[in-house]
C-alpha cells in the first residue's frame, strides 16, 4: 500500500469515527405521545365531562396506560387528585376518553396537570419505574378547551 493509499484510509477512518458512520446503530428516540385536554363540557348536576385525546405512535399497543391527573380550580389551588385509565390505546390509533368531574363546573376549572404516570405498558413489559418515567417524558400535553393541561 502507498504512502497515499495510508494516509487516505487514517483519514477516511477518522471521519467516519467522528460522524458516527460506520459505528453501531443507535435506537430512535421513542416518539411522543400526543395527550389533548380537547374539551370540557357542562352536564347535568353542575358537573364537568372532561374530554382527553391521546394517540400512540407506536407498532404496539400500550397498555396500560394509568396518569395521575391534578385538577385546579378558577382560584389555581388544587381541587381534585385522580388516576385517570387512558389505555389501552391501540396501535397507531388516536382513541377519545372522557370522565366526568362530578360536583365541579367547568368554569371552575383553571389547568390539569399530568402529575405522574402510574402505569404503562405494553402489557408484557415489567412495571419499573424507569419504564414509567420514560412514559412521562413522551406524553406531549396541549389544550383545546379554556383551561390548560401541562406536566
Amino acid at each position: 500500500m502507498s504512502r497515499f493509499s495510508t494516509t487516505l484510509a487514517v483519514a477516511s477512518f477518522a471521519i467516519l469515527a467522528l460522524t458516527g458512520i460506520g459505528a453501531r446503530a443507535q435506537a430512535p428516540e421513542p416518539a411522543a405521545v400526543p395527550l389533548e385536554l380537547n374539551k370540557l363540557e357542562p352536564v347535568t348536576g353542575g358537573s364537568c365531562r372532561v374530554y382527553l385525546v391521546a394517540t400512540n405512535p407506536d407498532a404496539k399497543p400500550i397498555d396500560p396506560l394509568r396518569i395521575d391527573l391534578v385538577v385546579f380550580g378558577a382560584d389555581n389551588v388544587i381541587s381534585r387528585r385522580l388516576a385517570i385509565d387512558l389505555g389501552p390505546l391501540p396501535a397507531r390509533k388516536t382513541a377519545v376518553r372522557l370522565f366526568d368531574l362530578a360536583g365541579q363546573s367547568c368554569d371552575d376549572v383553571s389547568r390539569m396537570l399530568v402529575n405522574d404516570v402510574l402505569a404503562c405498558g405494553p402489557s408484557d413489559a415489567p412495571d419499573s419505574v424507569v419504564a414509567r418515567t420514560a412514559c412521562l417524558e413522551r406524553i406531549a400535553p396541549s389544550s383545546r378547551a379554556k383551561a390548560a393541561l401541562s406536566k
